[in-house]
């Protein structure tokens, strides 16, 4: 019998250096910024978070709705030194995949600290130990090599080039072994 919780909207996490909780609408504003940051929408994509009340609505349409059903979903990643919220980080299902991929995004300032991988290596854990997931996928452009190289390091080999319904950019493709 696996280990599966039964699906929660209050689990927190704890890394060494985080805590993750699960994305609530108090946070629209730290998703709001986030999400529209250049890097954010070069990387993973333009999410038409063009507003607070947007990032309120992604929040409760996207999000929430996943962490009620399964138990796990986006994350926020919150400084247990300082109470910053540096990002956030999730196990997310996506159309055109057949596998839940996990993802992370950091604001600028607090990249290359390891929070990313700290987080994404949590998040893994969770799915994998917590929630009995078999496989773990990830997908990720071209051109964003730190990423790939922080995915090979959790443990994700490359597979293949897809294209998500609905868009045009080919994507390298990861799954768990």
């Amino acid at each position: 019998m696996s280990p599966k919780k039964h699906p929660s909207a209050d689990n927190t996490y704890e890394t060494e250096r985080l805590i993750l909780r699960p994305m609530s609408r108090e946070d629209r504003d730290f998703v709001f910024e986030l999400y529209n940051r250049p890097k954010f929408i070069q990387h993973i994509g333009n999410r038409n978070v063009n507003s607070i009340e947007d990032a309120e609505n992604y929040i409760l349409n996207r999000f929430a709705p996943q962490i009620e059903r399964l138990g796990f979903g986006n994350y926020l990643l919150v400084t247990k030194e300082g109470n910053e919220k540096v990002g956030a980080v999730g196990i997310f299902e996506r159309e055109g995949l057949d596998i839940v991929d996990i993802g992370y995004s950091l604001l600028e300032e607090f990249e290359g600290k390891g929070y990313a991988f700290e987080a994404a290596q949590k998040v893994k854990s969770i799915g994998m130990d917590e929630f009995g997931l078999s496989k773990i996928s990830a997908i990720i452009s071209k051109d964003n090599v730190s990423s790939q190289k922080l995915i090979e390091k959790l443990g994700l080999r490359f597979k293949k080039y897809v294209t998500l319904p609905g868009e045009t950019e080919e994507l390298n493709y990861y799954e768990t072994e």
